[in-house]
């Protein structure tokens, strides 16, 4: 199948509420106006530069969010494509991201990305820090918090995943209940091409899907 029919079964698929996004990385324009026409309404990217230049063809007619790790030099440009920061996992980063935003006086959404497989190395806070630095960038005046990101281990079975999906799910529904201000809970962005019925079946309201959409990726010549 293309581009077009996988976006259409999927969305079929998806229950009410749960949002389509669809990972870019490494796409070209054409293929992301095709997902785009067929119903997909956001684009995730993991590279700025990368961002810029296919937002440079295709436009606003989606959203855009960033689902890669963000280094602190590349927070201005990112604040001026992207309409959600779905990794935000340090304080630093997020008073760069409200200071940028600050400059341009914009209001930027972002997820706290948990980091629920607790792997050394990761990006992510684990859970247990996750409501401090909740309530931490809560406060800054540029930044919404509208919830959580996971990506969970790279494991092979999707079943695997699902005990890290529903762990964030309940940390998710905690810092719900607590009521923070300046935080709504609003978005669990969990799952990808392989684990996102698990991901739904946990809680999940955005998934990130991005083979089963393109299909696999050509590996690079250079």
């Amino acid at each position: 199948m293309g581009i077009r029919q996988n976006v259409e079964k999927i969305l079929q698929e998806l229950p009410p509420g749960v949002r389509l996004e669809s990972a870019a990385k490494k796409r070209e324009p054409a293929e992301i106006l095709e997902a785009a026409a067929a119903g997909a309404k956001i684009i995730g990217e993991n590279y700025v530069q990368e961002a810029e230049r296919v937002k440079q063809a295709v436009g606003d007619k989606v959203e855009w969010h960033c689902i890669g790790h963000l280094q602190k030099n590349k927070v201005k440009r990112a604040t001026e494509i992207f309409d959600m920061i779905e990794t935000v996992d340090s304080y630093e980063l997020a008073k760069e991201i409200d200071k940028r935003c600050g400059q341009t006086g914009k209001i930027m959404p972002v997820l706290v990305e948990i980091n629920s497989g607790r792997e050394a190395g990761k990006t992510g806070v684990n859970p247990e820090e996750a409501e401090r630095l909740t309530r931490e960038i809560s406060i800054l005046k540029n930044i919404r918090v509208e919830g959580l990101m996971t990506m969970g281990p790279a494991v092979g079975q999707p079943e695997a995943a699902r005990g890290h999906f529903r762990e964030t799910k309940k940390l998710f529904e905690r810092l719900k209940e607590l009521k923070i201000p300046g935080a709504e809970m609003r978005y669990l962005s969990m799952g990808m091409t392989e684990s996102y019925r698990v991901a739904i079946e946990e809680g999940a309201n955005i998934v990130r899907i991005g083979t089963g959409i393109f299909g696999e990726r050509e590996k690079l010549k250079h």
